[in-house]
């Protein structure tokens, strides 16, 4: 009896504490991030959001952050470090002399401190992450340096892993270009892969989203079925959605006419389904 009336004592005093812990717990609610990163730091589309910074004496903050593709950040440098829990999409990290290596979903970036470095996304394919950073006792905990060439952001790639004996990598394969035309027309395939590809869909200035509806948009006006089809495939891996096509493809009928817009619908249907 003694030992349960200690015990219950003991509990009773310790529950204004446990009460207080409770109390101090705080949940920030996730919302998707909004807020534009600034120019002088980053290249191309990037919004940020989910921000919270540990009470001391912890030291973490971060954000999720959510890059266009083509978009990245400018080379940096954390005192104490950094982690980068990839969420969703892929995208590309690289420390000064190192080689670019391709990040996915799942992936985690473990950043050295004071390694000079980038992270940004694909130039198909947009990339969030989570980024976690410590603050030191003095002085700030990123120093921004100068902009990542267009040469440095499309460096040929480290794959993250091999790709088994028996089976080419995406990498290792022709591309589309060269698929359709390489063997009777390797200058156009080139031009395909360098130029229209490598060039003007890699320029930040407009998003792969929005390059998707401009070429979506023009291959409907032009009623070109057999390019229309791996664009609107495209447009889906570049965020447009199933109803914003279907939405763009009616208000066209209006302008691009009826017909267009009908060989336009039954293409969508067919890739729909592949996908």
């Amino acid at each position: 009896m003694t030992r349960i009336i200690a015990t219950a004592l003991v509990l009773a005093l310790a529950a204004p504490a446990i009460a207080r812990a409770q109390d101090s717990l705080t949940v920030v609610r996730g919302t998707p991030p909004t807020d534009l990163a600034p120019a002088e730091h980053f290249t191309g589309t990037v919004r940020v959001g989910n921000r919270f910074q540990a009470e001391a004496p912890a030291r973490i903050y971060g954000a999720t952050a959510t890059f266009e593709p083509g978009a990245r950040t400018y080379w940096h440098v954390h005192t104490l470090g950094q982690t980068l829990i990839v969420t969703a999409g892929t995208g590309r990290v690289q420390h000064w002399g190192g080689p670019v290596q391709e990040i996915h979903s799942g992936d985690v970036v473990l950043i050295p401190p004071g390694a000079k470095h980038w992270h940004g996304a694909s130039p198909d394919a947009p990339m969030t992450h989570v980024a976690l950073v410590e603050n030191p006792e003095d002085g700030p905990s990123t120093e921004w340096m100068e902009e990542v060439t267009g040469d440095q952001y499309t460096a040929r790639r480290q794959r993250p892993a091999p790709a088994p004996a028996d089976s080419a990598s995406e990498d290792d394969r022709p591309s589309r270009a060269q698929q359709l035309m390489g063997d009777i027309a390797p200058r156009l395939a080139d031009l395909t892969d360098d130029v229209l590809y490598g060039q003007v869909w890699a320029s930040p200035e407009l998003s792969q989203r929005d390059r998707s509806l401009v070429t979506v948009s023009a291959l409907i006006a032009m009623n070109r079925p057999d390019q229309l089809r791996s664009h609107l495939a495209r447009a889906r891996a570049n965020g447009v959605t199933q109803q914003e096509l279907i939405e763009m493809i009616t208000h066209l009928a209006f302008y691009a006419g009826w017909p267009n817009a009908v060989t336009a619908i039954s293409v969508a249907r067919e890739v729909f389904q592949e996908n």
